[in-house]
Order: C-alpha cells, then structure tokens, then sequence
C-alpha cells in the first residue's frame, strides 16, 4: 500500500509521492535528525517478497555507495522499517530530461553541457566497475547545479581488484543471463539480445540520449517491441545533421561512432567519449568568444524590374563570401548555412544567432540593360544597428571592383588586420572578365536543370566563357560536367566522355587547388568505369571545399551505381547540408534508405524533398526535372494521382529526353503501372539512355526487371 503524507520510515517522514516505477516508488522526505529533505526509494507492495527484485534492489544500494561524483545522484543511507526496504538519497530540484525532451531539441549549449557531465559521470562508474544498464532521459535529472544521473537499480556491479587489469575484472553480480533488463529505446544491440553487456553498452545508450537531445527524435522507434528490437538491431539513424542541420559536423561523428552496432567499432571507453565532447564544447565556446570576427554573408535579393537575375544575385553574394573566407582573422558562416535564409522573414538579429555569427551582409541587386545598383549594408546582430552601408550605381562591367570593394570594407568595418597575402587572396578572381562570367553563371543555372537541352546549352555557355577567357578554370570545370552527363545520358558518346576528361584535366593545370575541377574529374573518371581514380578526386574535392555540393552529390551517385549504398547515403546526406534549398538529395537518398530497410526515414526524405520541390517549382514552373522527382516521391508516398499528373507534365516538356523517360518509366513502375514503365524505358533507351547500372540495380524499376521486353532491352546494350 503506498505510504501516505506523515508516514515514517525510521527517522524518514513521508511529505508526499514523487514518482513510480517498476523498481520501486520514490517519495519526498524530512530527515528528522539532520532536518534535511530527502528522496526516500521504497520497494513497493508485494515485491520484496521476489528475490531477484529485491536483489537488484540491494545491488542498486551498492552500486551508487560506491559513487561520489557531483553529477550522480548521491545515496545517503539504506535501511528496512517493519519488512519495507528503502534508500535514501539526495533529493534533487528541477526536472528529468524526459519531461524537457518533450518540447523537442535542445540549444547546442545545452545538449553539450548534458553530455560532458552525464559522459563523467559514466566515465567514474566505469571506473569503478559499475555498468548503468539503464541510460535514458527519465534517469537524468536537470538540476540548477548540472545533470545528475539516477537509478543504478539495473547496473552491473564488477569486482575490482587492484592487481588486475580491466579485462580480469571478474562479475560477481549481474541481472539473470539471457533476459533483457532496460528500456528498449535506449539499449545496445547486444542488450536487446540478452547477451553479457559491457561499459560499451553504455557509450551505445549515451549515443541515443545525445541524438534525442540534438535532434528532438529517438533514432530508433518501432510500433511495438518487437520492431523496436528490429530497429535497433539493423537501422542506420538518420545522420542527426541532416536532422538538425545547425548542429556541428564533429558532434554528428561523435553521434555516429556511439550508434556502431560492433561494440569494437564504438569508442571504447567513456573517458574518451568525455575527452572529445570536451573538446567540441571548449571549441565551440572558443567560437564564441571570438565573435567579434564573425560573419555570415545572405543571398542577395533580386531587384531587377524583371525579377530575372536570381543567378547574379547569388553568383555576386558567393563570390563575396568567398573572398571573405580567405581572411583568417575572420570566422565567416558557410555558404549552405547561410543561404538557407534566402528570402527569409525572421528577423535578421535571429538570423545571425541561429547562425552564430555577430554580423550579417545583407544586400540588393538591381540590373537594368548595362547598369548595375548594388546595395549592402553591415548589420550588428546584437543591437540590429547598421556598421556600414553602401550603394554601387556603376557600370556592369564594374560588378568585379565592386565585389572586391564590399569585401574590403567588410574587412575594414570589423577592424581585421589583413597580411599582404591576404590583400591578394582577398583581391583574387576566377575570371577578370565580365562577359566569361556572366556565362559561366548561366551555365550553372540550366546545368542544374538536367535535361538534355539545357545541359547542351549550358555547354554552350561554359564554351562562350573558356573563348573569351581561355584560363577560366571554373568554365573548363563545367565543360567536363556537361560533357559526361550527355556521355552518360544522352548515347554514350566516346568523345564526350574524352572531352570531360581532358576538360576537367585543363581546369586542373589552371588552378591546382579548384575544388570543383576535381569534382568534374571524379565525375568522369566514374562514369568511364575508373571507380578508385574517381573516388580519389572526389575526396580531393571534399579536402578543398567540405561544403562543395558537386563533390558530394556526384559521389553519391557514383557510389550507387556501384551499389556502395552506405557510401552513397553518407554524402547524399552530406550534398543536403551543402545545399539545402536543393530537393534532388533528399528524394534520391529516401530510395537508399527504403533499401536499406529503413521505411521512416525514407517516408521522412521523400516529404522533405518534395516539400522543397513544390518551393522550387512555385519560382521554376517549367522545371521538368523538379517535376518528375517530385512526382517519384509522391508516388511512393502513395500520393499516385498528384504524383502521375506532375509526371505527365514532364513528359509534355521533354517528351524525348532519355534522363526523363528513365526516370517516369520508375515512376510508373511504382505506380504498379508495369506496360506504361516498360514503354517508358524503351523509349528511354532508344533516345540515347545507356546506363546499364542503373537499369540492373535500381530498385524502383523491380516490378519490371524479370519481364522479357526488359531483359531483352538489357541484351541490346553494351
């Protein structure tokens, strides 16, 4: 019968209920000795009758007597009144993790301070021999003095003896071999299975605790227990970056390396867990102090009458950015973070602390016929006053000066001393020329459109800017990429593949260290079937410009096609945080997912990507290639109608594009539309489309695969 307010326990009075659980009902108390409040943990009614209950119950007693740490709840006596048991403990104010979870992610600063001190807190049990067994946000306890961790009930106590080293240690107390003691949401693999854990086990359930604390989501959920076993088991999480993009990359690795189902592959001990949470807190707080330096550059708005140059608008802010970037005295935000907030309505004072910077460049872009209005200001985020502003009415074949003007006087504005290699990193240009880049802008743009029209324009293009300026190694670098997409998708050309290469080669002997020239390489060196060559220069890419969508993007698609599908979820991830405005990774990365056997987080990346497609197309209606990978995610959303009249929409725009008949022969193929998805591939091959990889391991034409007009259309190519 639960005890009721004024009853005693010994000297322990009853003030009321805090909590139950199945290891006993927890109540606050007066200790009427010292005068001290207390938190009392009874065994409750008809269980100390059971001998393993209460042996755990007395194991919980020596474990946390063992432990004197500020952030474990400390036990202050153990003691049995009238044949009821109890501890008493320290009784802490404040409120349990759970509770604060359910309001979804928390600050990094938070997530970072609750990790190093529970990660201590882990790191003195282990210590001591003592496993918890039962990490989860109830068992932590968020207090005005820190977190503290609750309940060893569940722990496994080891023997520790001085003269032995710690595999010696010997058990000599541990919950009944082969059941499973714990939360499932929060166990190891190896728990969940009934199997002897380690303090591993732990560093498994830390990884949990730190992905729901950083991402608001548990990384393994199931409709019952059974799929939650499953899940935890044999799901890949969802990178908690790609969840919380704002979250540091190194905190995402820490994450990960928790999350190994090997044992062997986690960190092996939670010292080092502890050593490098420490570690991205002091450099992150390090951060902080500086941000004096700091400063995230938006996307320009376009101005224009005609509201047509999105692409200089973006082309001038980048440009700017960059050189910014080569000034070591100042922190500068990453392009993908700081064009998320393209034609934001946040307040920009948010905006800057979101991305924890201390000033912002915000601007304008006015073209009309040959003259150009530029308009910047310098705003201090903590008080939203403007540092500095200008406006550029000039000539547009002043937009280099102009650039090289905003950057000096950004710099001159923050006081950063400049070196002289500085001053001429800062002044350096990709092209001098104003016509060469104005093409090479517009190359990206219909590049990125994937059709084959556009990508034969975009060469064009890139080919106006290499004869105007024949050492502008970025337009060699878009020559390689138009020229391997229609060796790849349009006939399988030789001398296209040969002009990707030797392009992507000459963009190289201009500027050794341009990240994007090695991306075009990888991209042809892969599509020519030299995978380890390929994989070298897009490593290289990503060692030169981490934030580099190219790289990522196309060895993702590299790796695919090799069937290398953890590789290619890994930098499809890392292409959405390159590029968040962009809808095509999300879409293309929630089919590896569905592969891996990873259901939710393929239903939440295909909601993702075509939310972002049905933005892009609101600005781009004309967009075929948004349409018919928006129409493949509905469709295997089961949103069939919508997704089929978006595809049809395609079709009528490039109705012989081989790209977009490949890609709606999947979409009718996961429609279970089987004679229209092998229509749709036929027609795809006979206008140019030769991938055979593709047609032999893409799971979204399975429905198809053994029928014998597909495999006869496998005959007929190479």
């Amino acid at each position: 019968m639960p005890l009721a307010q004024g009853d005693r326990l010994g000297p322990y009075e009853i003030q009321a209920a805090l909590g139950a659980g199945g290891m006993g009902e927890v109540y606050r108390a007066r200790d009427t000795r010292l005068g001290r409040i207390v938190a009392v943990k009874v065994l409750p009614s008809g269980v100390a009758a059971d001998p393993e209950r209460r042996r755990r119950f007395e194991q919980e007693a020596r474990a946390a007597s063992a432990l004197n740490h500020p952030h474990i709840c400390v036990l202050y006596d153990i003691g049995s009144d009238s044949g009821t048991d109890f501890l008493v403990m320290e009784y802490l104010e404040g409120q349990s993790l759970a509770v604060s979870l359910e309001r979804g992610a928390l600050p990094l600063e938070k997530v970072l301070q609750v990790a190093v001190e529970i990660a201590d807190a882990l790191d003195k049990a282990h210590r001591q021999g003592i496993v918890h067994r039962d990490l989860k946000p109830g068992n932590v306890m968020l207090t005005r003095s820190g977190a503290k961790l609750l309940d060893f009930g569940l722990a496994k106590l080891t023997l520790l003896d001085s003269r032995l080293d710690w595999s010696e240690r010997t058990t000599v107390s541990e919950a009944v071999e082969g059941t499973v003691a714990g939360t499932l949401y929060y166990m190891s693999p190896e728990q969940v299975q009934g199997l002897p854990v380690d303090h591993r086990s732990d560093i498994f359930s830390m990884g949990v605790l730190l992905y729901e604390m950083a991402t608001g989501r548990r990384p393994f959920e199931g409709a019952n227990p059974a799929a939650v076993i499953a899940s935890v088991m044999r799901d890949s999480p969802v990178s908690p970056t790609r969840l919380n993009p704002q979250l540091p990359l190194r905190l995402g690795r820490i994450i990960d390396r928790c999350l190994k189902k090997d044992p062997r592959h986690r960190w092996q001990s939670s010292s080092e867990l502890l050593r490098r949470l420490e570690d991205l807190r002091a450099d992150i707080e390090s951060a902080a102090r500086a941000f004096d330096r700091s400063i995230a550059v938006l996307p320009f708005s376009d101005m224009s009458p005609d509201r047509d140059q999105d692409y200089l608008c973006e082309g001038i802010a980048e440009e700017i950015l960059t050189a910014l970037g080569r000034v070591k005295g100042l922190r500068v935000a990453s392009r993908p973070a700081a064009f998320r907030f393209k034609a934001t309505d946040e307040d920009l004072s948010e905006v800057g602390a979101r991305l924890q910077v201390s000033t912002l460049l915000d601007g304008s872009v006015r073209k009309a016929g040959d003259r150009l209005r530029v308009t910047v200001q310098l705003i201090d985020v903590a008080d939203g006053f403007c540092l500095w502003s200008e406006r550029y009415d000039r000539d547009m074949r002043d937009v280099f000066a102009v650039q090289d003007e905003i950057a000096q006087n950004v710099v001159a504005a923050l006081q950063v001393t400049l070196s002289s290699s500085e001053k001429e990193a800062l002044q350096k240009l990709a092209t001098s020329d104003l016509d060469a880049y104005d093409c090479y802008l517009r190359g990206r743009k219909f590049f990125y459109r994937y059709d084959k029209r556009s990508v034969a324009f975009a060469r064009e293009l890139f080919g106006r800017a290499i004869e105007i300026d024949p050492a502008y190694a970025r337009a060699h670098a878009g020559v390689a990429d138009c020229c391997a997409y229609l060796y790849m998708y349009v006939g399988r050309n030789p001398a296209d593949l040969e002009r990707a290469t030797v392009a992507a080669r000459r963009a190289l002997e201009i500027d050794p260290e341009l990240a994007e020239a090695y991306a075009s390489l990888g991209t042809a060196l892969s599509f020519g079937g030299s995978h380890a060559e390929a994989e070298s220069a897009f490593q290289a890419a990503i060692r030169l410009n981490p934030d580099l969508f190219e790289a990522h993007y196309f060895y993702a698609r590299s790796s695919f096609v090799q069937g290398q599908l953890e590789l290619a979820r890994e930098q499809y991830e890392a292409a959405s945080r390159a590029r968040p405005e962009d809808y095509q990774s999300p879409l293309l990365i929630a089919q590896i997912y569905a592969d891996l056997g990873q259901p939710d987080a393929a239903k939440a990346s295909r909601r993702l990507g075509v939310a972002i497609a049905e933005e892009h197309l609101k600005l781009n209606p004309d967009d075929s290639r948004a349409l018919y990978m928006g129409a493949n995610g509905l469709v295997a959303l089961g949103e069939t109608e919508k997704g089929m009249e978006w595809a049809r929409r395609a079709v009528a725009m490039e109705p012989e594009d081989p790209m977009l008949l490949y890609n709606v022969a999947c979409i009718y193929s996961l429609a279970r539309s089987a004679p229209e998805a092998l229509d749709c591939v036929e027609r795809a091959v006979g206008a140019g489309f030769a991938q055979r990889e593709y047609l032999e391991h893409d799971s979204n034409l399975d429905l198809i695969r053994s029928d014998p007009r597909f495999q006869a259309l496998l005959a007929r190519l190479p």
